[in-house]
């Protein structure tokens, strides 16, 4: 008789903070959530539910703790646990996130979607050998979509098998001819020469997609056909077309995902006011900290960060953890503050002078020096991270800082043709990448004002023009001797999971210097825009 009243009440509870969720009455019902866990400590879905209400309400630290709760109870429930894993890599639990998956490869009797699932959280973390390992399985039990597929491809790649993913890519345009990603990725695995472009192919598709439409989807396809086509007739020095076939592509890609330059600067402005307070000297020693030493690599995407990443992570002591976004959501979670764009940013930058560094760094460390796999140093590989400068040397000032620069017009533009503008807005137009490299040039000059051994400045063009002694000097500034197999990128087996994977296994070349020229006349615009925010800065 008591557990049947118990079951109404709580029955009751839930209906209740339903209720109150569905009419945003958030604090209401995370008190009446609270007051179900509170009867049932047990119950994973009341947590789960209260997890979501704390961190819409921005106390992402309680959030936190619910959760991990919920992994001290986790059922064999594939689904739930899948949902729990996803939640725990936004919140930067990144270890909690490990052992669920481990919990999850144990369960019996998998679907070809849960593996594929898998897969791709896996792929997340950055476990890219083992997130091919699950979708080959995948693929194998009935995965068979485009987007399955093309997954499959582009972890072979990741792991260097360009044969592989070629083959897979090629099947799949054979069966999804309208597949825009698929082409995209296909045209990126080499050179194209006049007995191996498809431009007749790509014609044709474009040909039969909407040139106008409603729908994003079919829009974000259509630009990746004219990406496509910009890189083949790129390949071929057929300029004029290609720069046509880019700019099309950019604009769709613009209309899609819009550049946001008044919340660039926003955050840029943040950063610089707190420059001062950011870089004071601290009082009392500094933190000390024990095991492998996280290198971090900053700069401009397209700088040439994965190439020092691949030279570095050739050396004996060091490993590549690849592009992990650790450091930011650590950040999160010692201001309390969710993640939440532009406006979660700014508000950890408002509370940075009150954030506790010495637990920022144990938290960065405890999250990612698994990745060290038993090697003393460990890459950290996230452009964006320029940032996050000095908040690196206040939370772990033991850590070398690499700073990629790169020419301006060589950067810009290789940012420019990239086709990765539906992630990265600033990307799609010849103003806004100039924009964006303006900010970039703002805060690395404070940085050097303000801080001035906070990084190394590592000029690309040495990098490729002066390997030996580039490289002498960067692994000096980590504390560490010279290895002759640094200078050989191309040897390097380890996976690696960015835009420039295929051309990161070559040997050391200068080709990406100065091939912004090819389309001077068309990035003159882009130059002078440039010039006018850093006149010494372009040639």
């Amino acid at each position: 008789m008591n557990e049947q009243i118990f079951t109404a009440g709580e029955n009751r509870l839930r209906r209740r903070a339903r209720q109150y969720i569905d009419t945003h009455q958030l604090t209401a019902a995370q008190t009446t959530l609270e007051s179900l866990v509170q009867r049932l400590p047990g119950d994973v879905a009341a947590r789960m539910e209260l997890a979501e209400v704390m961190l819409r309400r921005g106390l992402l630290q309680a959030s936190t703790d619910q959760l991990l709760h919920v992994t001290q109870m986790l059922p064999d429930d594939a689904a739930l646990i899948t949902q729990l894993v996803q939640r725990l890599l936004h919140y930067g639990e990144i270890v909690a996130a490990r052992a669920c998956l481990d919990r999850l490869a144990g369960l019996p009797d998998q679907s070809a979607s849960m593996l594929a699932a898998q897969a791709h959280l896996r792929w997340r973390l950055g476990e890219i050998q083992t997130s091919m390992t699950l979708m080959d399985r995948a693929i194998a039990a009935g995965v068979d979509t485009p987007d399955g597929h093309h997954m499959h491809a582009m972890l072979a790649q990741f792991t260097g098998d360009s044969s592989r993913a070629r083959e897979i890519l090629e099947s799949c345009l054979a069966r999804w001819p309208r597949f825009g990603s698929a082409a995209l990725a296909l045209a990126d695995l080499r050179q194209q020469t006049p007995g191996t472009q498809h431009l007749e192919f790509l014609q044709g598709q474009l040909g039969q997609l909407p040139v106008k439409s409603s729908d994003p989807a079919e829009q974000l396809n259509r630009a990746r056909f004219e990406a496509t086509l910009f890189k083949e007739l790129d390949d071929l020095a057929r300029y004029e077309e290609a720069w046509a076939a880019l700019a099309r592509s950019n604009a769709l890609m613009g209309a899609l995902n819009p550049y946001d330059a008044m919340s660039e600067t926003a955050v840029t402005d943040a950063l610089i006011n707190q420059s001062e307070s950011l870089s004071a000297a601290r009082a009392g020693p500094a933190p000390t900290f024990t095991g492998p030493t996280p290198i971090f690599i900053v700069g401009m995407p397209r700088s040439g960060t994965t190439l020092l990443d691949r030279m570095l992570s050739n050396h004996s002591q060091i490993i590549s953890a690849g592009e992990i976004n650790d450091l930011l959501r650590q950040l999160h979670w010692v201001a309390d503050v969710a993640p939440s764009g532009i406006q979660g940013i700014l508000e950890v930058i408002r509370r940075s002078p009150n954030i506790d560094f010495a637990m920022l760094g144990a938290r960065y460390l405890k999250q990612t020096q698994w990745r060290a796999q038993g090697h003393a140093f460990y890459i950290d590989k996230l452009p964006i991270n320029i940032q996050m400068v000095p908040f690196i040397r206040r939370a772990l000032p033991h850590a070398p800082i690499l700073h990629m620069m790169r020419e301006p017009m060589d950067v810009c533009f290789s940012n420019l043709r990239a086709s990765f503008g539906d992630v990265s807005a600033y990307s799609n137009d010849t103003q806004t990448v100039a924009h964006y490299h303006g900010e970039y040039t703002r805060l690395t000059n404070q940085w050097r004002a303000t801080l001035p051994d906070g990084m190394l400045d590592v000029s690309y063009a040495s990098l490729v023009n002066e390997p030996d002694a580039a490289l002498r000097r960067v692994l000096e500034h980590c504390g560490l001797d010279v290895e002759e197999a640094c200078l050989h990128p191309e040897r390097n087996a380890a996976p690696v999971a960015t835009p420039s994977s295929v051309q990161v296994r070559e040997s050391i070349h200068t080709r990406g210097l100065g091939r912004w020229r090819h389309y001077a006349a068309h990035l003159e615009p882009m130059r002078r825009a440039i010039a006018s925010r850093s006149p010494a800065a372009t040639s």
